[in-house]
Parts: structure tokens; sequence; C-alpha cells
């Protein structure tokens, strides 16, 4: 990887859904059994990368869900319905479940929050950034899988280049993890280490 992919002047640390309900051992997903230590590792990264994204002057935007009790979007709640899924909603609005975990957002740090999986879905991520001359994305959070690699899909489709901090991300699964990386490794996204980036962004001041 070289410094000049991921310059300050062009680039974006985009962190997803660092929650207490997606990576916390007080959240939803531990609640239903799911292996916390993957993604409490990734969120400690991520904590490591912003501070070395803050320091090179690249600009951060953080993404949360935020949910409404029976208020997801129409095809989540379809798709709960097809599946008999009556587990809680995750991330409620004004609930603890939706508060961030590990970084946190800053003045001047762009923020946006989603009812879908892609951070571009219905946010204005994409035109914010943009506007700001933004044509490089570093992706971290959660989960690999679901909203990391929707983001991913789409920030293709609204002409950034991707590159993914992959322990700076996690699923529940390792495989999964593993396996939505090869893919968009194989579609044109960049996959490297959390200190790796932090290493040529240090080089860059």
């Amino acid at each position: 990887m070289k410094a000049d992919w991921i310059a300050p002047n062009r680039t974006a640390l985009v962190v997803i859904d660092c929650q207490v309900d997606f990576g916390s051992p007080d959240g939803e997903m531990a609640r239903r059994g799911k292996d916390m230590a993957a993604p409490q590792a990734a969120v400690a990264q991520a904590d490591s990368l912003v501070e070395a994204a803050r320091a090179a002057g690249v600009r951060i935007a953080f993404v949360r869900l935020l949910t409404h009790p029976g208020g997801e979007n129409r095809i989540i709640r379809e798709a709960k319905q097809r599946s008999g899924d009556d587990e809680p909603d995750l991330c409620v609005e004004g609930t603890r479940g939706a508060d961030f975990i590990g970084p946190k957002p800053q003045a001047g740090d762009v923020v946006v929050s989603k009812t879908h999986f892609s951070a571009f879905a219905r946010t204005g991520l994409a035109e914010q950034l943009h506007a700001l001359e933004v044509d490089t994305l570093v992706l971290a959070g959660l989960t690999t899988e679901c909203c990391v690699a929707s983001s991913a899909w789409d920030g293709f489709e609204q002409d950034f280049h991707i590159f993914i901090a992959a322990d700076a991300c996690a699923a529940y699964e390792d495989s999964l993890h593993r396996h939505a990386l090869q893919a968009l490794e194989m579609s044109g996204a960049t996959i490297a280490a959390s200190a790796e980036f932090s290493a040529l962004w240090k080089k860059s001041t």
C-alpha cells in the first residue's frame, strides 16, 4: 500500500456501528449468545485507528444504526416476520444499546444515523464526503459481512476507493469475516491491518 493512496487530504475514516448492542458484552447481541471476543477486539483497533487518523488530519465519519420499536424499515420488518424472528430491536434510539463504544465522535466529525445496512442508504453521507473532496474511504466497524460489507459495495457505486482495516472490523463468526473480506478484495477493495494505515498516516504528518 502506498501513502498517497490514503493521503489525508483525500481520505475519510468511516467507523460503522461501533455501538453497545453490536459490540459490548452487555449489549443485545451478547444477550443472544454471540461470541463478543472478535467484535470487542475490532472496536479496540478502531479506537486506535481513529486516534491515528485525528493526528494526521484525516476526516472521520461515524455511522450508527438507530431504530424505533416497530418502526424498522419495511424490508427488515417483513424479513423478520418471514423468519419468525421475535428478538428485541437493536440500537433503539434513546437506549444504552444505541450508544457508541470505543471511538467517540468529536466536534468537526461527520455523524450520520441510518435505518438500513449501508452507511450511504438515505443518510446523505456520500454527498457530505464528496463535498469535502474525499474520494477514498477506510472502513472499520461492525459487522464485517453485514453493514461494513454493505457500505463497501455501496461505496464503490458512489465512486469511492474502498480500503478496509481488517482487524478493526469483525463478525460473530470468523468465517463470515474472512469470506466477506475476500469477496471485497476480489472486487477492488484494498485490505490491510490498522497498523499499516496508522503508519502511513504518521509519515504524512
